[in-house]
């Protein structure tokens, strides 16, 4: 079992910055594919960025290519998602979530965190 706490979210001006930061427990955190993922209301929950365990090699859906970057620390069994130039769309609840290696869906997600975006 692997427990999932994200921190991070707020009300930010369109154009400002947040970090989203998930904090693991449970289980060996270097094991996971982490990724972050973000639900509007009356949308789908999507994909948002992902990062490997393996090499660290990074995913980005096209939205936010050049606007957000995720990053990990095994030592801290934490991963990040540095959000910059926010627009008004990307206001969602951002969940955090493990893949574990081998599986080919995310098991473990987080309660979540709100970021909403003024214009």
């Amino acid at each position: 079992q692997v427990q999932l706490v994200e921190t991070g979210g707020g009300l930010v001006q369109a154009g400002g910055s947040l970090r989203l930061s998930c904090v693991a427990s449970g289980r060996t955190f270097s094991n996971y594919t982490m990724g972050w993922f973000r639900q509007a209301p009356g949308n789908e929950r999507e994909f948002v960025a992902s990062i490997t365990w393996r090499d660290f090699t990074t995913y980005y859906t096209e939205s936010v290519k050049g606007r957000c970057t995720i990053s990990r620390d095994n030592s801290k069994n934490t991963v990040y998602l540095q959000m910059n130039s926010l627009k008004p769309e990307d206001a969602a609840v951002y969940y955090c979530a493990a893949r574990p290696r081998g599986a080919y869906q995310y098991v473990y997600w987080g309660q979540g965190t709100q970021v909403t975006v003024s214009s």
